[in-house]
């Protein structure tokens, strides 16, 4: 097998834990997700362990059951600015939506993070599908799915031309001739299309990454294609090697179609770890988290990600394959989490109360020890299934620290990650290329 270089891994800070009932086992207050210390101390656990970066879903609605879970998120480019500011490596990804916000002030506000940063921000894509959104900006239901991709492409067509318009060496600051910048080389980017009319140019010079890497959250048919145009790195949900491998090369595929080296693609699935330095203890762990929600809790759970209620759900038998429509009609969820939800039942022939023990936040699941979890990310990495990973730890910030401090090391000792930072920015650690501005290209090939 040729040489695969050495994995990407960022950790998912959700909530108080990637498990539902995290909050109960009174690690930490719960209402510490309200506090930026607590993110901080887990940013600066990531960072002491060479993580690649941090990353924060949002989305602009209460999802949660305010009754029974801490609800609600801080912003995320907001938390990330402190965050960054109070770290000095690991990068910064904040979640934002294409169909709730304008390209020009998320593009500005993208830039800022990544100017603070000093190059370490990052976009995660996505669209929003639930309808509680859609209802907290004007709307009765969220757009279809195929309106929110086209929205997503142009969108991104517009943000990353205004991230552009500042070539690198527009500014001058010749205070003694009192030119601080050369207006040729700072471009309105005159933006005419079907849902936005942007003349531009961005309000803020050009960005310590050129612009801030993209990552895209989105496994449909649309974001498949948002993703292989446009995306630095996907964050992705298969639950099986087989089917890890083929969304891989897939998306490799799609992306040499679009013009582009596929190795500028990363491809990173989510993984939601219970780890204890034996089996027993992982799962006696996984159990007492388990415990606070119940069986209702966890069937719930499964019910949630197919779109049906949970009293269609008979616990000892498998999926209702019947009730359950082509995933290409799913307009309630994410098509990336059904899929990889009905492929592995479908695959291991497994019944409700199975499914509901082997995954979590809609991803693969291992409860085990830091050899067994390290063991599953080289045979992913190595087979070619994933460039890299991102983390979801059972709770915060134990799970975070019992990965960097186990996990971590096994990996090093495998020679598939870094022992040390080699760059500054969030593009140094996952090995991707400054873009060159679309405005300085014509003038590189003259000068060529």
């Amino acid at each position: 097998m040729a040489d695969r270089g050495q994995m990407s891994i960022g950790m998912n800070i959700l909530g108080l834990g990637g498990h539902q009932a995290a909050w109960r086992v009174g690690e930490v207050s719960a209402t510490a997700y309200l506090d930026v210390e607590y993110y901080t101390n887990i940013a600066r656990i990531s960072e002491r362990g060479t993580l690649d970066a941090i990353f924060l879903a949002d989305g602009p609605a209460l999802q949660e059951n305010v009754g029974a879970n801490p609800a609600g998120r801080l912003e995320p480019t907001i938390l990330l600015t402190a965050i960054a500011v109070a770290t000095t490596h690991i990068g910064v990804i904040a979640t934002c939506s294409t169909t709730y916000n304008d390209p020009f002030n998320l593009a500005r506000r993208l830039a800022s993070l990544d100017h603070v940063s000093k190059g370490r921000a990052a976009w995660n894509i996505v669209t929003n599908a639930g309808d509680l959104a859609a209802q907290n900006f004007g709307l009765t239901g969220a757009p279809l799915h195929v309106d929110r991709y086209g929205r997503a492409d142009e969108f991104l067509e517009v943000a990353t031309a205004l991230w552009d318009s500042w070539e690198d060496d527009a500014i001058l600051a010749d205070a003694r001739a009192g030119r601080f910048a050369d207006p040729t080389r700072v471009h309105p980017i005159d933006h005419d299309g079907a849902q936005f009319k942007v003349r531009g140019p961005l309000n803020l010079p050009r960005s310590p990454q050129g612009r801030p890497v993209l990552f895209q959250a989105g496994s449909s048919e649309g974001g498949k294609t948002v993703g292989a145009r446009w995306a630095d790195a996907i964050f992705t949900t298969q639950t099986t090697l087989e089917d890890g491998r083929a969304f891989y090369d897939e998306m490799k595929g799609r992306a040499r179609r679009f013009g582009r080296n596929p190795a500028a693609l990363k491809i990173m699935p989510g993984l939601s770890t219970v780890i204890g330095s034996t089996e027993a203890e992982a799962q006696r762990r996984c159990d007492e988290l388990d415990g606070y929600l119940g069986e209702d809790g966890l069937l719930a759970q499964i019910a949630q990600r197919i779109g049906l209620s949970p009293d269609e759900l008979d616990p000892d038998a498998e999926l209702p394959w019947h009730r359950i429509g082509p995933v290409e009609s799913f307009e309630r969820g994410s098509h990336g989490f059904l899929e990889a939800q009905l492929n592995l039942a479908r695959r291991e022939g497994l019944t409700v109360r199975q499914l509901s023990r082997r995954i979590r936040s809609g991803h693969r699941l291992i409860v085990g020890t830091p050899e067994q979890v390290a063991d599953t990310l080289e045979e992913w990495f190595l087979a070619g299934a994933a460039d890299g990973f991102n983390i979801m730890p059972d709770m915060f910030p134990s799970g975070a620290e019992i990965f960097v401090d186990h996990v971590v090391p096994e990996l090093r000792r495998r020679g598939v990650f870094r022992h040390e930072y080699r760059g500054a920015t969030l593009r140094d650690h996952l090995g991707l290329d400054r873009p060159v501005s679309r405005f300085a290209e014509p003038q590189l090939e003259a000068v060529s």
